[in-house]
């Protein structure tokens, strides 16, 4: 893709049971919640304040700004409920000996949420998008070894453990259980160029 081509940006993707869209004011709100929930945060350093949710929320509103996509917003399309996040970003954290810049797909659902494959309904979506409309090369994961239902996720979605590139996440306080990370990538199956890169 030449640089004079415009890159398609990430609107809205609709799934089976799921709308993924850009963040409004209105979800601030029920992401904190979900995001001081310490059932869904059990596999993360610790539950979020609400001014690192924000945080939060202002930097995927800003990835959308920069890069045309980051983490939407998932509701559910029956009731409009809002379900958590599911998405695509540039990767905040170099992973030593991964190729630069890596994309990262994440998903964090609310409780009511989880164990109905949501996050795989959802994810697939964001990775057909990211394939088929932006051509990346590859798609990266990350989760600790211990969370059984996000790597399942991963392996739903075709993604291959990389041991190679599993690390020490640098915002997890030195010593803590989840301070070891493990990392999953995809392949896009039509392109043959050096993994993970981003059209430019």
């Amino acid at each position: 893709m030449s640089a004079t081509q415009t890159l398609p940006e990430l609107v809205q993707l609709e799934t089976q049971r799921l709308v993924l869209r850009r963040w409004q004011q209105s979800d601030r709100e029920p992401f904190a919640a979900m995001s001081a929930d310490i059932a869904v945060m059990h596999f993360y350093a610790a539950p979020m304040t609400r001014k690192e949710s924000d945080e939060s929320v202002d930097r995927y509103v800003a990835g959308f700004e920069k890069n045309g996509f980051s983490f939407m917003v998932a509701t559910l399309k029956e009731t409009n409920e809002f379900a958590g996040i599911i998405g695509a970003q540039i990767m905040r954290d170099i992973v030593p000996n991964l190729p630069q810049p890596a994309v990262e797909i994440g998903w964090r659902l609310t409780q009511s949420a989880q164990g109905q494959g949501l996050a795989t309904e959802g994810a697939q979506a964001v990775i057909q998008w990211a394939f088929e409309e932006r051509e990346l090369n590859e798609i990266v994961a990350v989760t600790v070894p211990s969370n059984p239902a996000s790597r399942r996720v991963m392996e739903k979605l075709g993604m291959t453990h990389r041991p190679e590139f599993d690390f020490d996440h640098p915002r997890v306080p030195a010593g803590h259980n989840y301070l070891r990370h493990t990392l999953y990538s995809l392949s896009n199956p039509k392109s043959s160029e050096v993994p993970c890169s981003i059209p430019s």
